[in-house]
């Protein structure tokens, strides 16, 4: 009866390792499909703006630059700990 209950606990624990991997996969792709739309609006407003204002085209274009950087910075961080997560 011992081995049954031992049995048990060593297919709950590959579950749980199962979950973890599901949620390091997860958190992986929901960060790059976060960036891909992240970076898709910065760009669709920055081109917007642009067309609007032509003068204003250098600010507009290093302001975008850097608010791009950021959403990058934060998707990467995002799937480090995916990945962190998945190797544990």
């Amino acid at each position: 009866m011992l081995a049954f209950f031992q049995d048990a606990a060593k297919e709950l624990a590959t579950a749980g390792n199962i979950g973890v991997g599901i949620g390091a996969g997860l958190a992986a792709g929901l960060a790059a499909i976060g960036a891909g739309l992240g970076i898709g609006k910065i760009g669709g407003s920055a081109g917007e703006g642009i067309a609007r204002q032509p003068e204003a085209a250098d600010a507009i274009k290093g302001n975008a630059l850097v608010l791009a950087a950021f959403v990058e910075g934060v998707a990467l961080f995002a799937a480090v700990i995916g990945l962190m997560l998945a190797t544990k």
